[in-house]
């Protein structure tokens, strides 16, 4: 079995939670309990998902010249990422996203995205050497949707498979839906993507019909613990999910994607590929953070055995 070579292009932040009694009102300062720092951005958890699946890993991105963006790479390096083409930029902060979280579960989010957001098309022509060597494009939208669409054309002009993971939800064009091999929207994102609610098994697949229409061969959409959608022009057939105790369900569908990156890379079936994934994600939540919460090769065939 050959090892699957990833080329990641997306997003890293720096996640600062402080825990509190309740989401403070506005104008108002609540002395809060514990504070906590962990390593985030969609792009970066797929990243570490993958390589810490058994993938070989590069990953395209842009963080400040500050010491979020040091400890981003050096977290990088130590998973045994290619960090070549992460620029620096001089300008503009490594972004990062300030979370309260209240006793009840409920939090309130704001993110700055710094240097996430100049991430160009120019950054992807520079970094034509990582497509070269790899198999497969993972992204997702966190960094600007012009750079997702340059990097999109490039893969298909080296004729790698695309992976799009089209969070955080927003309206996409054809024109780049028709470049994706595999798109990977949950519940939510598939809704604002085809108007097709999806409540049940049957809106999941009439919705996986409407992206088929516009263009994407192969559909996946992740429904929680409850599995995930898997359809083709021939099949259309659900995975399970794996019943566990879900602790912190942050990142769970990057863990899904960078695990599914991998399985197809190595040419597992897709629905063995989406079984697999399906197993990272469900480790990650039975842990707190989003990178953290990463399984390794050995964990997920643990599960799986």
């Amino acid at each position: 079995m050959s090892q699957a070579s990833i080329v990641v292009v997306g997003s890293s932040n720096t996640d600062m939670i402080i825990r509190v009694e309740r989401i403070p009102r506005p104008g108002e300062t609540i002395l809060g309990g514990e504070f906590a720092t962990a390593a985030g951005g969609k792009g970066a958890n797929q990243a570490v998902a993958a390589a810490r699946a058994g993938g070989l890993v590069a990953f395209v991105a842009k963080v400040g010249t500050d010491v979020f963006g040091d400890q981003a790479v050096a977290g990088f390096v130590r998973d045994g990422i290619h960090v070549e083409q992460i620029g620096r930029d001089p300008e503009a902060a490594s972004g990062v996203a300030l979370i309260f979280v209240a006793r009840d579960g409920e939090n309130s989010i704001a993110v700055a995205s710094g240097a996430n957001a100049r991430l160009s098309p120019h950054d992807i022509a520079r970094a034509q050497p990582a497509f070269e060597r790899a198999g497969t494009l993972l992204m997702q939208l966190e960094t600007p949707l012009e750079t997702v669409e340059a990097a999109a054309q490039l893969a298909a002009k080296l004729r790698l498979r695309v992976i799009l993971n089209p969070a955080p939800a927003q309206p996409l064009p054809d024109s780049l839906l028709r470049l994706v091999s595999i798109l990977t929207p949950n519940e939510s994102e598939a809704e604002l993507l085809t108007g097709q609610p999806v409540a049940n098994q049957a809106g999941a697949i009439q919705a996986a019909k409407v992206l088929h229409a516009r263009g994407v061969p192969t559909v996946l959409i992740t429904l929680g613990a409850r599995g995930c959608l898997v359809s083709t022009a021939e099949l259309a057939e659900f995975v399970p999910g794996f019943p566990v105790s879900a602790v912190d369900t942050t990142a769970a569908g990057d863990i899904f994607n960078g695990a599914l990156a991998v399985a197809l890379g190595e040419g597992q079936p897709i629905l063995e590929a989406a079984r697999f994934a399906s197993a990272a994600a469900a480790i990650s939540v039975t842990r707190p953070g989003a990178q953290p919460s990463a399984p390794t090769r050995q964990e997920i065939e643990r599960l799986l055995g």
